[in-house]
């Protein structure tokens, strides 16, 4: 192979044409991943394989440096102009996939018509002569932005198999040049941010394997998340039958653990894909062989190992392809990362044997990702709750033991409470009025034998709790709170206030002294509020409880569920009908309100900022953010600017209130109603009780006073810890701006892309994770941003997940929908409404007609002011009594939560009926 150009990296190399410049040829044995803007994805990979030892068949690679050459010109025309025209057109707009067509289409044009220069034919001849006179060749696309971490770009790029001569490689090498400019690859790129001028396209020429059987490999289940699953489709001949969908494959399932074959379903197979005499493909017939297996066990367990060898080598999941020649060597032709996959939780702590991780963020109603810090304060959180309960937490930074993350989301191992019978008793019982579907998985994780119970007494739970609860004064809360209902509301306002005082910190406190205070009210202060609120909500919804069995029955839910409207001492109702009332000032203010009907909510925040807003509106805004500034979307997490911060989100949800012009319709006359409505219903149980006893009607009379008294306060906790978590923001905006003052970061919101220990070691001047400053520590900020924005577009997040990997929701898929078309979910919120859909991921800048019904993925408070005006609602997550269902019930608006998959499956502008007493959601 004396043929092929020297080196192995891309710098200075003597090219057939005698000239020193970028390698044009590179064997494959001398590429590796450092090399993927050189060599792109496909041929840095297969390098790696061959670097691994794994059977690669040999081959060559033609660099982006002969791409460059070659389209030099066209880079300089049409592809400019499809650049910019990629950034004028925003994502979702409905001219931008046909335009980017258009342009994409022109450019494989005037790539194909390109001469090959001269120097790159005599590279290309000299190493194919190389491998052999008239040898036949596949012939393949290798990106730049391929086989990546985050986006495999399969399929984006041509392939062209058994080609023979150099007169048809070249031509397909050109091919493959143009084949970076489909519309499918273009489209993806624009979707993924990925512009134009930074893909470059490297051909990969390999010789072609003589293949009894071929097909794809994934080394992890893609269906099911497990782990120590291989996954074979193979078909007989090329493994082109079993990637372009010409065939049902046989399918196998191989368990790598223990190394046998777990599944095997075999297809009809009724065509093969095999190579003409004169090179090119051809599809033949292959009548009566369904029952003949491509396969045999011993091959699939082979070809399963390789997989193995291959995702140890890599780090993660792989998918392949593979071939099996005719004697029975078997060769790997591709690897690429499985981008599909969801990362499986990781602790700092160690842990052994199978664990089961709920996730947190979508118990609260977040399903985007946290930002660094915030990842970072929640664990001094969650640990400074476990020492609470008395558990050990060596280091608070890494978090409580059972604290886990994954893809930059927060899981908890409830592994232990699983295996005991308090815990399978408690903890979907909680989730029942959380988030409904969660309960359900969890349920039917405790049918799987490795997940059996060990703990059979409660004293575990009672050691822990009943000492914390005692500390925090919880019983003598909940006897006040039965006794005198209106002394422990007293109480509890007094405490809030001095929890607001003690978060401020004295004026003139430097950096370090105020990274000291956030981690301070981290570690220590903020948790300290929950028991001191929790025990009156908890009495609130215990009456409640109690009530229904004062009544007797088994169908009273919908008549208590209308007790739970117009709850008063709800912060966040209060928060959303004070921001209404301020709408109904500024309708009466003509320049305020041509100011909010003409602008948009972004330009109204930037002249908020520079005090060019109308009077009315300005005053008002200002007073509102006195008060909920603190508040945000995505508001347990502290990289999330709050309300006071950018009151973009807010100035959008004004503008909406406007629109609304049925004086019946006004949320606050709304929430009134559902109070009275609610009253009135405590009458009428009262009533109907008074029929079976004096002292029966008495005790019910009470109790459901207290739950309504009491249930509102459910809000609060969140409330108050969203609070200390803004003065937490707040002092850590002062840390990152004497950080980018000193050069240290970018900017000042950088800091949220640094973790507590980081932001120390920058503010003392040392290294930060062993780099110097402050070069690497703006590398370090770069990179999570990355990272971060990458996450964003995260749409499926599992709510349960094992340490296999495996989503036990999709393994109990069935039932999700209904037969007859409507999808179902839990009761929330009762009543019926028919009305448009109005589909929305991110409440900021949402825009929402009056009586449209909200499909939204998950709900938090930043959500609600939306819910004013909405005719009702639908989310993905959430249960009863969780925050959506809340509000919803409160307002009285139909809903229905728990619903998977609802923002796919509905569209904006649908018709819909939602059903919240039956949990149902209808095309009308």
């Amino acid at each position: 192979m004396a043929a092929y150009p020297p080196g192995k990296t891309g710098g200075s190399s003597r090219q057939p044409d005698g000239n020193t410049g970028p390698a044009l040829i590179l064997r494959l044995s001398h590429v590796d991943g450092s090399m993927l803007p050189l060599v792109g994805g496909k041929a840095a990979n297969l390098g790696e394989l061959i670097a691994a030892g794994l059977p690669v068949p040999d081959g060559f690679c033609l660099t982006t440096e002969a791409y460059q050459e070659a389209a030099s010109a066209v880079q300089d025309g049409v592809l400019a102009e499809l650049g910019a025209l990629q950034a004028a057109l925003p994502p979702g707009s409905p001219s931008r996939a046909a335009e980017l067509a258009v342009v994409a289409g022109l450019a494989r044009e005037a790539i194909r018509a390109i001469p090959v220069p001269p120097r790159i034919v005599a590279a290309v001849g000299l190493a194919y002569a190389a491998l052999g006179e008239s040898t036949p060749v596949a012939v393949r696309s290798s990106a730049t932005a391929e086989d990546l971490p985050f986006a495999s770009f399969a399929g984006q790029q041509d392939t062209y198999l058994n080609v023979i001569g150099i007169d048809a490689v070249l031509e397909a090498v050109r091919n493959c040049w143009a084949s970076l400019w489909t519309d499918r690859a273009v489209a993806y790129r624009a979707a993924l941010g990925i512009a134009p001028h930074e893909v470059a396209l490297a051909v990969v020429i390999q010789r072609m394997v003589d293949a009894a059987s071929a097909g794809v490999m994934f080394t992890a289940n893609p269906l099911t998340g497990r782990r120590r699953e291989a996954v074979i489709d193979a078909a007989p001949g090329l493994g082109e039958a079993v990637v372009s969908g010409a065939v049902n494959p046989d399918h196998f399932v191989v368990d790598t653990e223990n190394a046998q074959v777990l599944e095997r379903k075999l297809g009809d197979k009724r065509v093969m894909v095999r190579p003409l005499p004169g090179g090119g493909t051809e599809i033949q017939d292959l009548p009566g062989r369904p029952e003949a297996s491509s396969l045999t066990d011993a091959q699939a367990v082979e070809l399963a190992a390789l997989g193995v060898q291959s995702e140890r080598h890599f780090g993660s999941p792989q998918d392949t392809e593979w071939a099996i020649d005719t004697g029975g060597a078997l060769w790997l032709t591709q690897s690429r990362p499985i981008t599909t996959l969801y990362p499986i939780p990781q602790s700092r702590h160690p842990v052994t044997g199978s664990r089961v991780y709920l996730c947190f963020s979508l118990a609260q109603g977040l399903t985007r990702p946290l930002t660094p810090m915030g990842l970072a304060s929640l664990r001094l959180v969650a640990s400074s709750v476990a020492k609470a309960a008395g558990f050990a937490v060596p280091e608070p930074r890494h978090g409580p033991s059972p604290y886990a993350e994954a893809a930059q989301r927060i899981y908890f191992d409830l592994t232990t409470p699983v295996r005991s019978n308090v815990g399978r008793r408690i903890l979907p019982r909680v989730f029942d009025v959380m988030e409904a579907r969660s309960a359900m998985v969890l349920r039917q994780v405790f049918d799987d034998p490795r997940f059996s119970v060990t703990r059979r007494t409660p004293l575990g739970l009672v050691r822990h709790v009943l000492p914390a609860a005692v500390r925090a004064r919880a019983p003598e809360s909940v006897v006040r709170g039965l006794v005198r209902p209106k002394a422990a509301l007293r109480r509890l306002d007094r405490f809030t206030r001095q929890f607001a005082e003690d978060l401020e910190l004295g004026p003139g406190a430097g950096p370090v002294e105020r990274l000291d205070h956030a981690e301070r009210l981290l570690e220590g202060r903020l948790f300290a509020i929950v028991p001191a609120i929790l025990p009156l909500p908890a009495l609130g919804f215990a009456m409640l409880w109690l009530a229904g069995k004062l009544l007797g029955g088994t169908d009273r839910g919908e008549d208590l569920q209308k007790v739970l409207r117009g709850l008063p001492q709800n912060v966040t109702t209060e928060m959303d009908l004070e921001l209404w009332r301020l709408a109904s000032a500024l309708k009466d203010d003509r320049e305020s309100r041509t100011v909010l009907e003409a602008r948009q909510p972004s330009e109204l925040a930037a002249e908020f900022d520079a005090g060019r807003l109308p009077p009315v509106l300005h005053a008002g805004l200002v007073r509102f953010l006195e008060r909920y500034g603190h508040r945000a979307v995505a508001e347990i997490d502290v990289g999330m600017p709050r309300w006071s911060d950018d009151p973009t989100h807010i100035l959008g949800v004004l503008a909406n209130y406007l629109r609304l012009a049925d004086p019946a319709m006004a949320p606050d006359a709304q929430f009134s109603r559902a109070g009275a409505e609610a009253d009135a219903e405590v009458e009428r149980l009262v009533a109907e009780a008074r029929h079976r006893g004096r002292a029966r009607a008495l005790v019910l009379g009470a109790a459901l006073r207290r739950t309504r008294l009491f249930a509102g306060l459910r809000e609060l906790p969140k409330y108050q810890l969203v609070l200390g978590l803004a003065e937490v923001r707040k002092q850590l905006a002062h840390v990152g701006t004497a950080l980018a003052a000193d050069g240290q970061l970018e900017s000042p919101d950088d800091i949220f892309f640094l973790d507590f220990e980081e932001a120390r070691q920058a503010l003392a001047g040392g290294s930060v994770n062993g780099t110097s400053q402050p070069r690497k520590l703006r590398e370090l900020v770069v990179e999570r941003r990355a990272a971060y924005a990458s996450e964003l577009g995260r749409r499926h997040i599992p709510r349960v997940l094992l340490s296999d990997g495996t989503e036990p929701e999709v393994l109990h898929a069935a039932g999700a929908g209904m037969a007859d078309g409507a999808l179902s979910g839990s009761p929330a919120s009762a009543g019926s409404v028919t009305a448009p859909a109005r589909v929305i991921l991110d409440p900021v800048g949402a825009h929402l007609e009056p009586g449209e019904i909200l499909v939204a993925p998950s709900t938090d408070p930043g959500w609600t002011p939306l819910f004013l005006t909405a005719g009702g609602l639908v989310m993905e997550m959430g249960g009863p009594n969780s925050h959506g269902a809340v509000v919803a019930r409160e307002y009285g608006i139909p809903a229905v939560v728990g619903v998977p998959g609802a923002t796919a499956r509905l569209a904006t502008g649908q018709k819909i009926t939602v059903d919240g007493g039956a949990g149902t959601v209808v095309s009308a």
